[in-house]
């Protein structure tokens, strides 16, 4: 399954709230749809399984991957030592596009990962491209020293008012963030039940 390309209030309709999506919330209080409903009504009603898939939903779509690599991340997470849960949130908030969003050069996630993938990143002076890189501890996140790639994250960072992480540290006049340490889940700005998520790709 690729990556949503329609209208992202739809989805925060049907989801609630996905920071890492878009910061606009809709005014609407039905779900979306010809019989849409109000948001408790609509979640009463759903089964067991409903319920789970809805989370599982709306982690894919805050931080933007596809099914296959949601997938991967819930394998590699249960093939570590901890709750499941924590760390399946963990791999995703170290993902560079994720790190670039929390450290307020993007005022979203997508908007993050064009810059990643549009070569305006370093991680630790080196140039990557890649949004799913994943980060490590001590890590440094820079901007390219390039007038043009200085200039657009400067822009984009002023439309950002998402708070910085703990677990963050970021010099707004050098564009230069470093990766402390592991988020707390206090941290994680998405409100979600992980569990649910493990859950629900525990089932078969």
């Amino acid at each position: 399954m690729s990556k949503y390309r329609g209208p992202r209030l739809r989805l925060v309709r049907k989801l609630g709230n996905l920071p890492g999506l878009t910061t606009k919330d809709s005014n609407k209080v039905n779900t979306p749809g010809q019989h849409g409903q109000p948001k408790m009504k609509f979640l009463k009603k759903l089964s067991p399984y409903g319920l789970r898939l809805l989370e599982k939903q709306k982690l894919r779509f805050n931080y933007n991957i596809n099914e296959r690599q949601l997938i991967g991340y819930v394998k590699q997470a249960k093939k570590s030592n901890g709750s499941t849960g924590e760390i399946l949130l963990t791999l995703l908030e170290m993902r560079l596009d994720n790190i670039v969003y929390r450290l307020g050069m993007a005022p979203s996630i997508l908007a993050a990962r064009q810059l990643v993938s549009h070569g305006h990143i370093l991680v630790n002076k080196n140039k990557v491209d890649i949004a799913s890189y994943s980060c490590k501890i001590k890590d440094v996140i820079s901007v390219k020293n390039k007038q043009s790639s200085q200039e657009l994250v400067k822009q984009l960072s002023q439309k950002c008012d998402n708070e910085l992480p703990d677990h963050l540290s970021f010099n707004k006049e050098n564009l230069i963030g470093v990766v402390n340490g592991v988020i707390n889940r206090d941290w994680v700005g998405l409100k979600i039940n992980e569990l649910l998520v493990v859950e629900y790709y525990s089932r078969n």
